[in-house]
């Protein structure tokens, strides 16, 4: 196993410190970041998400497997900014309004940022104007919004409908998930996807996004 393929482990493992260490090894080595990106930190988060779904991996594996990665990441992130490098896509996220739960959210992200897209994290109890600000001002792809109570799962169709006050529905795809969120909810507020868990988030973002 070469050295940089240890990253892939490191990352599945959720070994942190490997990761980094690996990560700043490779790097003084003259390996390309995006090299790094590519062919080990996006497969690794891709095969964590699978293992997700097939139940070989739970919530806590998947938390220290995004966790590995966002500290590989750090390392990288800066040098792909200087050169310009393009992500796979800009999302916004965020809890929505009423809802301070973001362990849900949080994961999404982590996972996102692991399979490329560059992750404008707006955090919990997000009100529809800040999402509407965030994508005038940052000119996202997509647009994530998690809820986790039944109670707040409404917020979702709130902030859908600023964004078509705000006239910028058509500019963006929008993503919902959560705990209580339904496929036929997505449907029924005018979402374009939903994804049932965090694992199924990144394949759904790419796919809309080429859409």
């Amino acid at each position: 196993m070469s050295e940089l393929s240890k990253l892939y482990e490191a990352i599945l493992t959720g070994d942190s410190k490997a990761a980094v260490a690996i990560t700043k090894e490779a790097l003084a080595a003259g390996t390309d970041p995006l090299e790094i990106v590519n062919t080990q930190m996006v497969p690794a988060m891709d095969e964590a998400g699978r293992r997700f779904e097939c139940e070989e991996y739970f919530v806590p594996e998947l938390l220290l497997a995004a966790r590995a990665m966002k500290g590989a990441l750090e390392l990288i992130r800066p040098l792909l900014a200087e050169r310009g490098t393009e992500p796979a896509g800009r999302v916004v996220i965020g809890t929505v309004k009423g809802d301070l739960h973001d362990i849900g959210k949080n994961l999404v992200s982590s996972m996102l940022e692991g399979g490329g897209f560059e992750v404008i994290d707006l955090g919990a109890d997000v009100a529809p104007e800040r999402f509407v600000e965030a994508v005038r001002e940052r000119n996202p792809d997509l647009v994530c919004l998690s809820a986790l109570l039944t109670v707040t799962m409404p917020s979702m169709k709130t902030t859908i409908d600023a964004l078509k006050d705000a006239g910028l529905r058509d500019r963006v795809r929008v993503l919902v998930g959560g705990a209580p969120v339904t496929e036929q909810w997505a449907r029924e507020i005018g979402a374009d996807g939903y994804g049932p868990n965090a694992a199924a988030a990144v394949p759904l973002a790419r796919k809309l996004i080429m859409k």
